[in-house]
């Protein structure tokens, strides 16, 4: 197989070149530009471009798949003369489907939770010594790649809503038509693709219509939007498996879970994760793994990269990072961490960096989501707003859309930085949320300085 990637620097598109590399296949790619870590991991491998830009004349009628991702435009000129020659031109999930026809194929998908539930279940599946590929949207310790293709009879996939690409404007999780299917739960956080819930709500009622005959459905019954949604469309030629908060106890910091009478510690926490947890539980029992073995197996997980990490810890404080920003994300973190430390004061800071959170017409979603903070504050850089080409976003809109008095607004990091450093961290967490990086200012080096 001869494999050519148009933008192959993008974050998982350099991901699956590697692994279709290891593989065997013949790849060969092209970008305007690419940066670290995609940079060295395709240079360590021997399959990064020679040159930077994009290049027409390497487009030939013995590539057998041109892989087009999200960061190339109609007009590029190798996605023309692939066009011309009349290559097969895949979007990335279309590549993925088309490489996993014969595997039994488990799709997660939902507005929160996807990256977190599919960790899981591949962490599970490792160490019951289950052979399966993979793609995930995070760094995952103990897998090397977030995209993995081999001749396993398996592959679990985090099955994102966005676009597929510039020809293929839809879902990516429509082109996965799973076996087994997860929806972890639906929330309105995308409003520049998703113009009104209507349209949003859609696309999960496609993806439901589109898992296999006999296949199964496991979604989280306690969300009610989730829940009218799969009554209202229900099939009769799959299974349903509702899921809820597992049976649990929290001591001292530390979750104990139980499942079919089998008992474990877990390292994570918070009533979103054991939620995540439980659906990964339905999964791999789908894939022949018992309870024994899976609460075994789930007491070592440690969570997937930026999702409720803890950065710094000593006796008295620790500081963790999350990718939450979407309103439902940051009230579930929040929540969680105040829950399983009901004794410690919770400083929370949650930086907005999407076009949903960076719009003033969104703010209203947020409401209430920071209240089960004591000291919280917002943070959003003017740079971020012109990037994006997007108006400016008045202080006092996104107070009144948090609904929180005590709300703190930021608009400069070394603001933000001079308040966090006068806050009190006896017998507090600190707690970090953001899908950005805070207009560069070293958090890392700040949990680290708080927890000496």
């Amino acid at each position: 197989m001869r494999v050519h990637f148009i933008s192959i620097g993008g974050s998982v598109m350099h991901q699956l070149a590697i692994a279709l590399h290891r593989k065997g296949y013949r790849v060969s790619g092209t970008d305007d530009e690419i940066f670290e870590p995609a940079l060295g991991n395709l240079a360590k491998e021997g399959i990064l471009p020679a040159a930077m830009g994009w290049q027409p004349e390497a487009i030939t009628k013995d590539i057998d798949a041109i892989i087009l991702g999200m960061h190339a435009k109609a007009d590029n000129p190798e996605l023309q003369k692939a066009k011309e020659l009349g290559l097969k031109i895949y979007s990335f999930p279309e590549y993925i489907y088309a490489e996993s026809v014969q595997k039994t194929r488990v799709v997660v998908g939902g507005s929160h939770g996807k990256t977190t539930t599919t960790s899981m279940i591949m962490h599970v599946l490792k160490n019951c010594g289950k052979a399966f590929d993979y793609l995930v949207g995070a760094r995952l310790e103990g897998f090397d790649q977030s995209v993995t293709i081999t001749d396993a009879p398996v592959i679990v996939c985090e099955g994102d809503e966005y676009p597929a690409s510039v020809l293929e404007k839809i879902p990516k999780f429509h082109f996965l038509y799973p076996h087994i299917a997860i929806l972890t739960g639906i929330a309105w956080d995308h409003i520049n693709v998703f113009p009104t819930f209507d349209f949003y709500l859609e696309q999960f009622v496609i993806f439901i219509n589109r898992i296999e005959k006999n296949g199964i459905l496991i979604y989280n019954e306690t969300d009610p939007v989730l829940a009218k949604l799969v009554e209202e469309n229900r099939r009769p030629d799959i299974r349903y498996q509702p899921y809820g908060i597992p049976v649990h106890s929290i001591v001292e910091g530390n979750t104990e879970l139980t499942i079919d009478g089998y008992s474990g510690i877990l390292k994570i926490f918070g009533n979103h994760n054991l939620l995540n947890l439980h659906a990964a539980y339905y999964a791999c029992k789908e894939l022949g793994v018992d309870a024994a073995s899976f609460v075994q197996a789930i007491a070592g997980f440690t969570g997937a990269a930026r999702r409720l990490e803890l950065l710094a810890s000593n006796t008295r404080t620790n500081v963790y990072r999350d990718f939450a920003h979407a309103p439902s994300k940051v009230k579930a973190t929040v929540e969680a961490v105040k829950q399983q430390y009901p004794g410690r004061k919770l400083i929370a800071v949650l930086e907005l960096h999407t076009y949903s959170s960076l719009n003033e017409k969104f703010m209203d979603e947020y409401r209430g989501a920071m209240d089960m903070t004591d000291e919280a504050a917002v943070f959003y850089s003017e740079h971020a707003l012109a990037l994006k080409r997007m108006p400016p976003l008045p202080a006092e809109k996104v107070k009144q859309g948090f609904a929180n008095d005590r709300l703190h607004v930021f608009t400069d990091k070394q603001a933000l930085l001079q308040w966090l450093a006068v806050q009190d961290y006896e017998k507090s967490n600190l707690l970090l949320m953001s899908s950005g990086n805070y207009d560069g200012a070293d958090m890392l080096t700040f949990a680290k300085k708080i927890t000496r």
